[in-house]
């Protein structure tokens, strides 16, 4: 049995990798700022160990979390703001970076201040890591770029390094685009579909990096119990495609056309500067994935939304 810490364990990934492992008998501890620091709850219908939700404040402070952190198999952390969840204004920017830095700073300082320190911290990244590439693939190895998620990205996977002093294993977790029906970005764009008015955002020549929910939970899963793994790794399909070939896989999944772009500058007029991360796009790669035999269920996108939507 293991026992498993997820930051950010209500979320659309933090919630199914949570389940995943109470299912099999695992010990999933989820820390959450909707209980008051200290206090904890036992999810009913999860079973024994099961998940137990306990309460926290990412606030830098390591005594409290230490408590938490030690003595687990693996540290997930996904906590911090939706980056998708709405307009970038400089409150939003600010939300989004704050919750990020400062939870992963609490959990790197709880981890070196642990009495047992986990075997593995899993900290979440992104692949806007890697700024504006065109159809350049992009694998661990490539350099950051200098945009505001690149930027906040770099900052992101450095707060998590201290943990390493502890001779903590950190795995960055540079995720794409995660599909699935239920929730996340797939959930917002099927409603033009439904409606036939579904097509590629701007040009559509720009990259879309994506994931199966279940690839990636299984990767998370597949990181955790594989000690060579450390450092950067994509969690992306190994077949990126461009925005208008997703469109028309969700058009085909969904059976409808995929005809009607959405015009850059109208996204621009309604997303402000996060329009620019939708048409920009990132062709990355899951180099250090597949060197290390990790398999991919849903390797294309085809086949990957046959599997969400049941066709």
């Amino acid at each position: 049995m293991l026992r498993i810490v997820i930051a950010g364990g209500s979320g659309f990934l933090g919630s199914a990798l949570a389940e995943v492992y109470a299912e099999e008998g695992h010990d999933v501890r989820v820390l959450t700022r909707s209980l008051a620091p200290g206090r904890s709850q036992h999810d009913s219908g999860t079973g024994v160990p099961g998940v137990t939700r306990v309460g926290w404040a990412p606030d830098g402070a390591a005594a409290d979390v230490a408590a938490l952190v030690s003595g687990a198999d693996a540290v997930v952390n996904l906590a911090g703001e939706s980056i998708a969840g709405g307009r970038w204004t400089a409150a939003r920017k600010r939300a989004i970076a704050g919750s990020r830095l400062a939870a992963t700073r609490t959990l790197a300082a709880a981890i070196e201040a642990a009495p047992s320190p986990p075997a593995v911290f899993v900290s979440g990244s992104g692949i806007g890591y890697y700024g504006a590439h065109g159809d350049e693939p992009l694998t661990e190895a490539t350099p950051p770029g200098d945009d505001f998620l690149a930027r906040l990205c770099v900052e992101w996977e450095d707060a998590a390094k201290p943990a390493a002093r502890r001779g903590v294993r950190i795995v960055l977790l540079r995720t794409g685009l995660v599909l699935e029906k239920s929730g996340g970005t797939l959930a917002k764009m099927i409603t033009p579909f439904r409606w036939f008015a579904g097509g590629p955002l701007g040009s559509g020549r720009q990259y879309m990096s994506w994931i199966h929910r279940l690839d990636w939970i299984e990767m998370v899963r597949w990181i955790v119990q594989s000690p060579s793994v450390d450092g950067p790794v994509n969690a992306t399909s190994p077949h990126p495609v461009t925005n208008a070939a997703f469109a028309k896989a969700l058009g085909r999944a969904l059976h409808r056309p995929a005809v009607l772009p959405a015009p850059a500058f109208a996204l621009r007029l309604a997303l402000g500067e996060l329009a620019d991360a939708l048409l920009i796009g990132q062709r990355a790669i899951p180099a250090r994935a597949r060197q290390r035999g990790f398999h991919f269920r849903y390797p294309e996108i085809d086949l990957a939304l046959r599997g969400i939507f049941g066709e």
